[in-house]
Protein backbone atom coordinates (compact mmCIF):
# COMPACT_ATOMS: atom_id res chain seq x y z
CA UNK A 1 0.00 0.00 0.00
CA UNK A 2 1.16 3.51 -0.86
CA UNK A 3 0.07 6.88 0.54
CA UNK A 4 1.19 10.08 -1.16
CA UNK A 5 0.79 13.55 0.32
CA UNK A 6 0.83 16.52 -2.05
CA UNK A 7 0.43 20.18 -1.03
CA UNK A 8 -1.95 22.78 -2.39
CA UNK A 9 -0.53 26.09 -3.54
CA UNK A 10 -1.02 29.83 -3.30
CA UNK A 11 -0.02 31.85 -6.36
CA UNK A 12 0.98 35.44 -5.64
CA UNK A 13 2.01 36.91 -8.99
CA UNK A 14 2.26 35.94 -12.66
CA UNK A 15 -0.80 33.70 -12.90
CA UNK A 16 -2.00 33.60 -16.49
CA UNK A 17 1.52 33.69 -17.93
CA UNK A 18 1.81 29.93 -17.30
CA UNK A 19 -0.60 28.96 -20.09
CA UNK A 20 1.19 27.38 -23.08
CA UNK A 21 -0.51 29.77 -25.49
CA UNK A 22 1.40 32.56 -23.74
CA UNK A 23 4.68 31.14 -22.47
CA UNK A 24 5.64 29.29 -25.66
CA UNK A 25 5.98 32.68 -27.34
CA UNK A 26 6.66 35.14 -24.52
CA UNK A 27 7.88 33.06 -21.59
CA UNK A 28 6.05 32.78 -18.29
CA UNK A 29 6.89 33.84 -14.76
CA UNK A 30 5.09 32.95 -11.52
CA UNK A 31 5.74 33.54 -7.83
CA UNK A 32 3.99 30.92 -5.70
CA UNK A 33 4.23 28.89 -2.53
CA UNK A 34 2.79 25.63 -1.33
CA UNK A 35 0.96 25.52 2.00
CA UNK A 36 0.35 22.98 4.75
CA UNK A 37 -2.96 21.79 3.30
CA UNK A 38 -2.75 18.54 1.37
CA UNK A 39 -4.21 16.03 -1.04
CA UNK A 40 -3.77 12.42 0.10
CA UNK A 41 -3.85 9.47 -2.30
CA UNK A 42 -3.97 5.91 -0.97
CA UNK A 43 -3.22 3.27 -3.59
CA UNK A 44 -2.86 -0.50 -3.57
CA UNK A 45 -3.13 -3.38 -5.98
CA UNK A 46 -6.59 -4.90 -5.68
CA UNK A 47 -6.74 -8.60 -4.76
CA UNK A 48 -8.54 -10.71 -7.41
CA UNK A 49 -11.48 -11.64 -5.20
CA UNK A 50 -13.86 -8.92 -6.31
CA UNK A 51 -16.28 -8.60 -9.19
CA UNK A 52 -14.61 -5.30 -10.13
CA UNK A 53 -11.01 -4.67 -11.18
CA UNK A 54 -10.80 -0.97 -10.28
CA UNK A 55 -12.18 0.81 -7.25
CA UNK A 56 -11.90 4.61 -7.18
CA UNK A 57 -13.11 6.43 -4.06
CA UNK A 58 -13.41 10.22 -3.95
CA UNK A 59 -16.69 12.15 -3.68
CA UNK A 60 -18.04 9.16 -5.62
CA UNK A 61 -17.36 5.44 -5.38
CA UNK A 62 -16.57 3.88 -8.75
CA UNK A 63 -16.34 0.14 -9.40
CA UNK A 64 -15.30 -0.80 -12.94
CA UNK A 65 -13.83 -3.61 -14.96
CA UNK A 66 -11.79 -1.45 -17.32
CA UNK A 67 -9.86 1.82 -17.16
CA UNK A 68 -11.96 3.29 -19.96
CA UNK A 69 -15.09 2.93 -17.81
CA UNK A 70 -13.67 5.14 -15.04
CA UNK A 71 -15.50 8.46 -14.90
CA UNK A 72 -12.88 10.46 -13.00
CA UNK A 73 -10.90 12.01 -15.89
CA UNK A 74 -7.55 12.34 -14.12
CA UNK A 75 -7.65 8.78 -12.75
CA UNK A 76 -8.65 7.37 -16.14
CA UNK A 77 -5.92 9.27 -18.01
CA UNK A 78 -3.22 8.66 -15.39
CA UNK A 79 -3.80 4.91 -15.14
CA UNK A 80 -3.60 4.68 -18.93
CA UNK A 81 -0.50 6.87 -19.11
CA UNK A 82 1.28 4.90 -16.38
CA UNK A 83 0.49 1.60 -18.10
CA UNK A 84 -1.25 0.06 -15.09
CA UNK A 85 -2.55 -3.38 -16.11
CA UNK A 86 -3.28 -4.81 -12.65
CA UNK A 87 -6.40 -4.05 -10.67
CA UNK A 88 -5.99 -1.12 -8.30
CA UNK A 89 -7.86 0.61 -5.50
CA UNK A 90 -7.43 4.37 -5.15
CA UNK A 91 -8.76 6.58 -2.33
CA UNK A 92 -8.56 10.37 -2.30
CA UNK A 93 -8.86 12.63 0.75
CA UNK A 94 -8.27 16.37 0.69
CA UNK A 95 -7.84 18.97 3.42
CA UNK A 96 -9.70 21.61 1.40
CA UNK A 97 -12.61 21.53 -1.09
CA UNK A 98 -12.08 20.95 -4.79
CA UNK A 99 -12.50 23.68 -7.42
CA UNK A 100 -11.45 26.38 -4.97
CA UNK A 101 -8.42 28.05 -6.57
CA UNK A 102 -5.61 26.29 -4.70
CA UNK A 103 -4.56 23.94 -7.50
CA UNK A 104 -6.35 20.95 -5.98
CA UNK A 105 -6.89 19.18 -9.31
CA UNK A 106 -3.20 19.30 -10.16
CA UNK A 107 -2.23 18.28 -6.62
CA UNK A 108 -4.48 15.25 -7.12
CA UNK A 109 -2.83 14.38 -10.45
CA UNK A 110 0.72 14.86 -9.12
CA UNK A 111 -0.08 12.78 -6.03
CA UNK A 112 -1.65 10.00 -8.09
CA UNK A 113 1.29 9.87 -10.51
CA UNK A 114 3.67 9.77 -7.54
CA UNK A 115 1.73 6.96 -5.84
CA UNK A 116 1.60 4.88 -9.01
CA UNK A 117 5.35 5.27 -9.61
CA UNK A 118 5.91 4.09 -6.03
CA UNK A 119 3.46 1.21 -6.55
CA UNK A 120 5.65 0.10 -9.46
CA UNK A 121 8.78 0.41 -7.30
CA UNK A 122 10.14 3.39 -9.23
CA UNK A 123 11.78 6.48 -7.74
CA UNK A 124 10.91 9.65 -9.64
CA UNK A 125 12.25 13.20 -9.57
CA UNK A 126 10.12 16.21 -8.71
CA UNK A 127 10.73 17.55 -12.21
CA UNK A 128 9.44 14.35 -13.83
CA UNK A 129 6.37 14.40 -11.57
CA UNK A 130 5.59 17.93 -12.71
CA UNK A 131 6.15 17.23 -16.41
CA UNK A 132 4.06 14.03 -16.29
CA UNK A 133 1.16 15.84 -14.61
CA UNK A 134 1.38 18.74 -17.09
CA UNK A 135 1.30 16.26 -19.97
CA UNK A 136 -1.69 14.39 -18.54
CA UNK A 137 -3.75 17.54 -17.94
CA UNK A 138 -2.78 19.61 -20.98
CA UNK A 139 -2.17 16.98 -23.67
CA UNK A 140 -4.21 13.90 -22.72
CA UNK A 141 -7.20 15.56 -21.03
CA UNK A 142 -7.01 18.75 -23.14
CA UNK A 143 -7.90 20.82 -20.09
CA UNK A 144 -7.57 24.60 -20.08
CA UNK A 145 -4.88 24.64 -17.42
CA UNK A 146 -1.51 26.27 -16.99
CA UNK A 147 1.69 24.66 -15.77
CA UNK A 148 2.25 26.33 -12.38
CA UNK A 149 -0.06 24.17 -10.27
CA UNK A 150 1.59 20.87 -11.19
CA UNK A 151 5.07 22.36 -10.75
CA UNK A 152 4.32 23.86 -7.34
CA UNK A 153 2.66 20.66 -6.13
CA UNK A 154 5.58 18.49 -7.22
CA UNK A 155 8.43 20.71 -6.00
CA UNK A 156 6.87 22.40 -2.97
CA UNK A 157 8.28 25.50 -1.34
CA UNK A 158 8.30 29.22 -2.11
CA UNK A 159 9.49 29.56 -5.71
CA UNK A 160 9.88 31.67 -8.77
CA UNK A 161 8.87 29.37 -11.62
CA UNK A 162 9.75 30.21 -15.22
CA UNK A 163 7.99 28.60 -18.16
CA UNK A 164 9.08 28.20 -21.77
CA UNK A 165 12.24 27.35 -23.68
CA UNK A 166 13.86 23.95 -24.00
CA UNK A 167 13.50 23.12 -20.30
CA UNK A 168 9.77 24.02 -20.24
CA UNK A 169 9.92 24.65 -16.48
CA UNK A 170 12.65 26.12 -14.30
CA UNK A 171 12.21 26.37 -10.52
CA UNK A 172 14.17 28.89 -8.50
CA UNK A 173 13.60 28.71 -4.71
CA UNK A 174 13.11 32.09 -3.03
CA UNK A 175 15.69 32.37 -0.27
CA UNK A 176 14.10 34.34 2.53
CA UNK A 177 15.60 34.50 5.98
CA UNK A 178 13.38 33.03 8.68
CA UNK A 179 12.39 36.44 10.06
CA UNK A 180 11.25 37.74 6.65
CA UNK A 181 9.44 34.49 5.86
CA UNK A 182 7.49 34.63 9.13
CA UNK A 183 6.80 38.33 8.56
CA UNK A 184 5.23 37.66 5.18
CA UNK A 185 3.25 34.69 6.48
CA UNK A 186 1.97 36.72 9.44
CA UNK A 187 0.57 39.36 7.06
CA UNK A 188 -1.48 36.93 4.97
CA UNK A 189 -5.10 35.88 5.55
CA UNK A 190 -6.96 33.19 3.62
CA UNK A 191 -10.76 33.08 3.35
CA UNK A 192 -13.12 30.63 1.66
CA UNK A 193 -15.90 32.37 -0.24
CA UNK A 194 -18.21 29.38 0.10
CA UNK A 195 -18.73 28.86 -3.61
CA UNK A 196 -16.62 26.84 -6.03
CA UNK A 197 -16.29 26.94 -9.79
CA UNK A 198 -14.95 24.99 -12.79
CA UNK A 199 -11.64 26.71 -13.50
CA UNK A 200 -11.29 25.22 -16.98
CA UNK A 201 -14.37 27.09 -18.24
CA UNK A 202 -13.09 30.43 -16.92
CA UNK A 203 -9.54 29.78 -18.14
CA UNK A 204 -10.81 28.99 -21.63
CA UNK A 205 -12.09 32.54 -22.08
CA UNK A 206 -8.87 34.01 -20.74
CA UNK A 207 -6.85 31.84 -23.12
CA UNK A 208 -9.02 32.93 -26.05
CA UNK A 209 -8.37 36.58 -25.19
CA UNK A 210 -4.61 36.21 -24.75
CA UNK A 211 -3.75 38.01 -27.99
CA UNK A 212 -5.81 41.01 -26.90
CA UNK A 213 -4.30 41.19 -23.40
CA UNK A 214 -0.57 41.25 -24.09
CA UNK A 215 0.02 44.54 -22.27
CA UNK A 216 -1.69 43.23 -19.14
CA UNK A 217 0.09 39.87 -19.21
CA UNK A 218 3.50 41.51 -19.70
CA UNK A 219 2.76 43.71 -16.67
CA UNK A 220 1.78 40.67 -14.59
CA UNK A 221 4.96 38.90 -15.72
CA UNK A 222 7.12 41.82 -14.54
CA UNK A 223 5.42 41.95 -11.14
CA UNK A 224 7.06 38.65 -10.18
CA UNK A 225 10.52 40.21 -10.10
CA UNK A 226 9.14 43.35 -8.45
CA UNK A 227 7.67 41.21 -5.66
CA UNK A 228 10.93 39.31 -5.18
CA UNK A 229 12.79 42.62 -4.93
CA UNK A 230 10.42 43.69 -2.15
CA UNK A 231 11.01 40.43 -0.28
CA UNK A 232 14.79 40.45 -0.69
CA UNK A 233 15.34 44.19 -0.24
CA UNK A 234 16.69 44.95 3.21
CA UNK A 235 15.33 48.49 3.27
CA UNK A 236 12.02 47.84 1.52
CA UNK A 237 8.72 47.83 3.38
CA UNK A 238 6.95 44.44 3.39
CA UNK A 239 3.63 46.26 3.04
CA UNK A 240 4.67 47.09 -0.53
CA UNK A 241 4.04 43.40 -1.25
CA UNK A 242 0.40 43.90 -0.27
CA UNK A 243 0.04 47.01 -2.41
CA UNK A 244 1.53 45.14 -5.37
CA UNK A 245 -1.03 42.37 -4.83
CA UNK A 246 -3.76 44.98 -5.17
CA UNK A 247 -2.25 46.27 -8.40
CA UNK A 248 -1.96 42.75 -9.78
CA UNK A 249 -5.57 41.89 -8.87
CA UNK A 250 -6.80 45.04 -10.59
CA UNK A 251 -5.10 43.90 -13.78
CA UNK A 252 -6.13 40.25 -13.47
CA UNK A 253 -9.82 40.98 -12.98
CA UNK A 254 -9.76 43.00 -16.23
CA UNK A 255 -8.63 40.03 -18.33
CA UNK A 256 -12.20 38.69 -18.68
CA UNK A 257 -15.56 39.45 -17.08
CA UNK A 258 -15.72 35.90 -15.70
CA UNK A 259 -12.78 36.25 -13.28
CA UNK A 260 -14.64 38.33 -10.72
CA UNK A 261 -18.28 38.72 -9.74
CA UNK A 262 -20.33 41.25 -7.82
CA UNK A 263 -20.05 39.03 -4.72
CA UNK A 264 -16.29 38.73 -5.04
CA UNK A 265 -15.91 42.47 -5.62
CA UNK A 266 -17.93 43.16 -2.47
CA UNK A 267 -15.80 40.78 -0.40
CA UNK A 268 -12.65 42.37 -1.74
CA UNK A 269 -13.82 45.92 -1.12
CA UNK A 270 -15.06 45.05 2.37
CA UNK A 271 -11.61 43.66 3.22
CA UNK A 272 -9.89 46.80 1.96
CA UNK A 273 -12.30 49.01 3.90
CA UNK A 274 -11.46 47.05 7.05
CA UNK A 275 -7.70 47.49 6.60
CA UNK A 276 -6.36 45.03 4.01
CA UNK A 277 -3.71 46.52 1.73
CA UNK A 278 -4.35 44.17 -1.16
CA UNK A 279 -5.34 40.68 -2.12
CA UNK A 280 -6.61 38.45 -4.87
CA UNK A 281 -8.96 35.67 -5.75
CA UNK A 282 -6.84 32.54 -6.06
CA UNK A 283 -6.88 30.40 -9.18
CA UNK A 284 -8.61 31.12 -12.46
CA UNK A 285 -11.44 33.12 -10.88
CA UNK A 286 -15.16 32.89 -10.26
CA UNK A 287 -15.01 31.71 -6.64
CA UNK A 288 -13.02 29.65 -4.19
CA UNK A 289 -10.42 31.10 -1.83
CA UNK A 290 -9.38 34.72 -1.47
CA UNK A 291 -6.02 35.83 -0.12
CA UNK A 292 -5.47 39.17 1.60
CA UNK A 293 -2.40 41.02 2.80
CA UNK A 294 -3.34 42.49 6.18
CA UNK A 295 -1.05 43.91 8.83
CA UNK A 296 -1.42 41.87 12.05
CA UNK A 297 -2.97 44.68 14.09
CA UNK A 298 -5.72 45.10 11.49
CA UNK A 299 -6.53 41.41 11.06
CA UNK A 300 -9.22 41.27 13.78
CA UNK A 301 -11.14 44.04 11.98
CA UNK A 302 -10.89 42.25 8.62
CA UNK A 303 -11.94 38.95 10.18
CA UNK A 304 -14.94 40.65 11.79
CA UNK A 305 -15.90 42.36 8.52
CA UNK A 306 -15.72 39.04 6.67
CA UNK A 307 -17.31 37.04 9.47
CA UNK A 308 -19.65 35.35 7.01
CA UNK A 309 -16.63 33.65 5.40
CA UNK A 310 -14.48 30.83 6.73
CA UNK A 311 -11.02 32.04 7.77
CA UNK A 312 -8.41 29.33 7.10
CA UNK A 313 -5.06 29.72 8.93
CA UNK A 314 -2.10 28.22 7.08
CA UNK A 315 1.68 27.99 7.00
CA UNK A 316 4.09 27.68 4.10
CA UNK A 317 5.04 24.14 3.03
CA UNK A 318 8.54 23.23 1.85
CA UNK A 319 8.33 19.54 1.01
CA UNK A 320 6.33 19.11 -2.20
CA UNK A 321 4.76 15.77 -3.07
CA UNK A 322 5.94 12.95 -0.80
CA UNK A 323 5.38 9.25 -0.30
CA UNK A 324 4.51 9.20 3.39
CA UNK A 325 3.70 5.49 3.64
CA UNK A 326 5.11 2.56 1.70
CA UNK A 327 4.44 -1.10 2.42
CA UNK A 328 5.24 -3.84 -0.04
CA UNK A 329 2.45 -6.27 -0.82
CA UNK A 330 1.72 -9.34 -2.88
CA UNK A 331 0.49 -8.35 -6.33
CA UNK A 332 -1.40 -11.57 -7.01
Amino acid sequence: MIISRTPYRISFFGGGTDYPVWYKEHGGNVLATTINKYSYITCRYLPPFFEHKYRIVYSKNELTQTISEIQHPSVRATLGYMGIDKGVEIHHDGDLPARSGLGSSSSFTVGLVHALYAQKGTMVTKRQLALDAIHIEQDLLKENVGAQDQTSAAFGGFNKIEFGGDNQIQVQPITLNQKKCHLLQDNLMLFFTGFSRFASEIAKEQINKTADKQKELHAMHQMVDAAIEILNGGDMDITDFGRLLHESWTIKRSLTDKISTLQIDKIYNDALDAGALGGKLLGAGGGGFMLFFVEPEKQPAVKKRLQGLLHVPFKFDTTGSQIIYYASEDTF
